[in-house]
C-alpha cells in the first residue's frame, strides 16, 4: 500500500479550501461597469454620508445629508470645500430629494422636512417643521423625487405588514406649490419574484436608497444590508439583482443619476475606508 506524504495531503486541502472561498464573479447591470468607478473621497464631516441628490439632474452640485445632523450639505465633486445649511436638530436623517425648488429630507421614522432650495445661501436659519403621519409606522431610508410630476417615492425598509406579505411596500406622495406633501397611493415589490431570480426560497429586501433611470425609466434600488442592487421595470416588477462587491461598496446608502445617465452611489465609511461617492459612467452599449 502506497503511503501519501502528509505534506501532499495538506497541500490538496489548502487548494480545495482556496477554490471554495474564491469570490464569485460580479455581474454588471446593462450600461455600467461596477468595478471601475471614479472614487470621490468625502471629508470627515461626511464620513456618515447617506442620501445624495441632484437638482434637475445637474451634476455640477451634489446635495447630501448624513444620518446624525440636521444639515443639508452641498458641493462640487472633487472640491475640498463642503458647504452646509442647518435645517433642524440632530436626528437619524436617511435620504433627501430635490423637487422643483424644494429640498425634502426624510427621517428614518417617516417624518419629512422641506424648505426652499434658494434659502440655503442666505445667512438666516432655515425654519422647518416635520410633516408627520403621512407614512405607516416603520423604518424608511429611501426617497426619490420626480420633478416632472411633483411626486415623491419612498420604500419601507422595515414595516410590520411587509413581513407576512413577503413584499416591500412603497408610497407615492404628491407635493403642492408650498412644499407640503400628501399621500397619493401605494405599491408593492414582490419579494417572491426576487427570491425566484436568486434561486432562493425566500428573499427579504431592505431598501436603503432608490432612483429612477432617466433614460431606461427603470428603478434602481440599493440595499446596504443585502449588498445588492435591484433593478425593476417602471411598474416595480423585478428584472434582476446584482450582488455588490463589499470591498468597494462598504455601506451603500445613497443613489442618484445625472441627466446623461451616469450613476452615483454614496457609501458610509467602513473598516479602514472613508465615506465616498462612486461615479459610474453610462455606456449606450
Amino acid at each position: 500500500m502506497k503511503i501519501i506524504p502528509l505534506i501532499c495531503i495538506m497541500l490538496v486541502l489548502q487548494l480545495s479550501k482556496a477554490a471554495c472561498t474564491e469570490p464569485p464573479v460580479i455581474e454588471n447591470p446593462p450600461h455600467y461597469d461596477l468595478s471601475k468607478p471614479t472614487v470621490y473621497k468625502m471629508p470627515a464631516v461626511l464620513e456618515e454620508i447617506s442620501g445624495i441628490a441632484f437638482s434637475k439632474g445637474n451634476a455640477d452640485t451634489v446635495f447630501a445629508e448624513q444620518d446624525e445632523e440636521g444639515k443639508l450639505f452641498y458641493f462640487h465633486l472633487g472640491d475640498t470645500e463642503i458647504k452646509h445649511k442647518k435645517f433642524s436638530k440632530q436626528g437619524d436623517y436617511e435620504d433627501l430629494a430635490i423637487c422643483n425648488g424644494e429640498v425634502i429630507m426624510l427621517r428614518s421614522d417617516g417624518v419629512f422636512f422641506s424648505f426652499p432650495l434658494n434659502s440655503i445661501d442666505g445667512k438666516e436659519t432655515v425654519n422647518t417643521s416635520g410633516q408627520t403621519g403621512l407614512l405607516p409606522p416603520g423604518e424608511y431610508e429611501s426617497l426619490y423625487a420626480d420633478e416632472s410630476t411633483n411626486s415623491l417615492y419612498t420604500l419601507c425598509k422595515k414595516c410590520a405588514d411587509d413581513k407576512s406579505s413577503q413584499s416591500v411596500t412603497g408610497h407615492l406622495l404628491s407635493m403642492n406649490a408650498d412644499g407640503q406633501l400628501s399621500l397619493k397611493n401605494q405599491f408593492t415589490i414582490d419579494e417572491k419574484a426576487l427570491a425566484a431570480i436568486t434561486g432562493r426560497k425566500k428573499f427579504s429586501l431592505k431598501p436603503s436608497a432608490l432612483a429612477k433611470h432617466p433614460i431606461t425609466h427603470q428603478w434602481y434600488i440599493l440595499s446596504s444590508v443585502n449588498k445588492m442592487l435591484v433593478i425593476t421595470d417602471d411598474r416595480w416588477k423585478p428584472i434582476h439583482l446584482y450582488p455588490l462587491n463589499p470591498a468597494l461598496f462598504t455601506q451603500p446608502e445613497g443613489i442618484a443619476f445625472d441627466k446623461t445617465g451616469n450613476l452615483y452611489i454614496s457609501n458610509e465609511k467602513g473598516a479602514g475606508t472613508s465615506g465616498n461617492i462612486l461615479k459610474f459612467l453610462y455606456h449606450e452599449k
